[in-house]
């Protein structure tokens, strides 16, 4: 082998050898590139995960308050009928509460008749879960009834309910019309028995 081939053949060792060096830095900045895109894609996958997990979670909650608020609705269906059959059942006991003593036949008849509506509209209500809050002579209760007068009698201990005004009656487990009532208020220096 000549020198020039000796020469040309270094030549192409060192071309080639440089070329290679060029194409492993080639390589490893599409490497390094392609490993950053792969952690940026990585990162938006997280993300976006994060965000249906989100939205799964919120979507939940929105489903399960309007199953809630399905249940209560329909739970408490019909109050404002119920509501106005309070005040016919009220005007029937009033009614029926009359004094009979002097009546005629006639109106006796018609009274008869008031107290059987008054009975089929009480046990009607009964039947779909209506209850009349039973107060008179009881401790009074906030949550259950409204103190409208305060009487003062030594024969009862304080706080107790002495007459009923009004009726009030719940709905299942709900208070729909609380009653009216008068309370007792021992006066300063009265003893209670």
């Amino acid at each position: 082998m000549n020198k020039e081939n000796v020469e040309v053949t270094e030549e192409k060792v060192e071309n080639t050898a440089s070329e290679q060096e060029k194409s492993k830095e080639k390589k490893k900045k599409k490497e390094h590139h392609s490993n950053k895109e792969i952690e940026k894609l990585k990162e938006e996958i997280t993300s976006q995960n994060e965000k249906i997990l989100r939205l799964s979670a919120e979507m939940q909650n929105m489903r399960r308050r309007a199953d809630e608020e399905r249940s209560r609705l329909l739970k408490y269906d019909g109050e404002a009928i119920i509501m106005n059959m309070l005040t016919i059942l009220d005007n029937f006991e009033h009614a029926i509460n009359m004094d009979d003593t002097n009546l005629t036949d006639e109106v006796s008849k018609f009274l008869s008749g008031f107290k059987m509506i008054y009975a089929n509209m009480s046990d009607s209500l009964k039947s779909i879960g209506v209850t009349e809050i039973e107060c008179l002579h009881m401790p009074f209760d906030e949550t259950k009834m409204n103190a409208v007068l305060i009487d003062h009698s030594n024969d009862f201990e304080n706080n107790i309910v002495l007459d009923v005004l009004q009726k009030g009656y719940m709905y299942k487990d709900k208070v729909i019309r609380p009653a009216m009532v008068k309370v007792n208020q021992v006066e300063e220096g009265g003893t209670s028995e």
